[in-house]
């Protein structure tokens, strides 16, 4: 074969080969198609057609009326110090009170503070702790099946808890408020009218935005954490709970902001099986340490300085 041939040959080789791999190739889809983000495990929607709780009815005077403080032995802290470790339940997922920290793997923030602070008194050693992730909807039962000897997880002193479990005195005082997108138009309470808010399972939040703006529909989650996500997917509108827990919330995303006027006031206590009463009362007594030696002012300047300079510990409320 002459050259000129040979070269010409060998083009159409070449370009017969890429025309048969082109056949080959799959053509690449014009459009994607995206698909609804899903929902968090066990999230559980209430419509507004769902029937609203009525108000508790149960009275126990001053809720927030505790034990008088003392570090006399008793069974409950024998049990305790024999173990060499205090068993504490928190939501380890939980931005400025208790979370894991990601460089050192530490649980720590505010709950968790004020826990370490109890195990320095009771054993020596605030390091000496177990602690146990729950969801708002588990705390009374690990508290009544003794799985934790204490809870330290924003929870509400209520008269109907208090028929379940034990307190301490008020750790802090917060507000339940709305948090929201950024220009949403979501200002507060009433803005809340046909739209979705999340709220945790549990948790006195709940059945104050269902009997306070029963016209918007509520999707429940397991924990707050869950809350953050649906909303920067716009699965919900907002999101309503205590303004210590939504300051958390958005410290982790720049797009959002806590609105609108207290809805209801939440005093924070340490939860305690009933009947523990010798724990109940060392706990008081650590807590009005750290009233007194500005130990608490301390951990809310670390942990809250969001939310503001720290305000006066709560002042103690005792019933004996």
């Amino acid at each position: 074969m002459r050259p000129g041939r040979a070269a010409a040959a060998l083009v159409l080789a070449v370009a017969a080969l890429a025309g048969g791999c082109s056949d080959s190739t799959p053509t690449p889809a014009e459009h994607t198609v995206y698909s609804e983000p899903p929902l968090p495990a066990k999230a559980i929607p209430i419509g507004t057609d769902t029937p609203v709780p009525p108000r508790s009815e149960v009275d126990c005077g001053d809720p927030t009326a505790s034990l008088r403080p003392s570090t006399s032995r008793g069974p409950t802290i024998d049990a305790i110090r024999a173990r060499g470790r205090l068993i504490v339940g928190l939501d380890a997922g939980s931005n400025l009170f208790s979370f894991r920290d990601p460089l050192t793997g530490r649980i720590v923030g505010f709950d968790a503070d004020i826990a370490r602070e109890i195990a320095r008194d009771l054993l020596g050693n605030p390091d000496l702790i177990e602690y146990r992730s729950l969801a708002s909807e588990e705390r009374e039962r690990a508290l009544q099946e003794h799985t934790v000897d204490l809870i330290a997880k924003t929870m509400t002193i209520t008269c109907e808890r208090k028929e379940k479990v034990a307190f301490s005195t008020v750790y802090l005082r917060a507000d339940q408020r709305v948090l929201a997108v950024k220009n949403s138009g979501i200002n507060g309470l009433a803005d809340l009218a046909g739209k979705r808010v999340c709220v945790a399972r549990g948790t006195t939040s709940l059945d104050h935005i269902r009997r306070d703006q029963p016209a918007a529909t509520i999707l429940t989650v397991p924990t707050w954490a869950d809350c953050l996500v649906v909303l920067q997917q716009r699965q919900v509108d907002a999101v309503s709970t205590d303004d210590a827990i939504l300051a958390g919330l958005a410290a982790q995303d720049p797009y959002t902001e806590v609105v609108g006027a207290s809805i209801s006031a939440e005093p924070y206590g340490i939860g305690i099986p009933k009947g523990d009463d010798d724990l109940v009362r060392f706990v008081n007594a650590t807590l009005d340490r750290i009233r007194n030696d500005g130990t608490w002012t301390r951990i809310h300047r670390r942990w809250l300085a969001s939310l503001g300079e720290p305000p006066s510990p709560p002042a103690p409320t005792y019933r004996d």
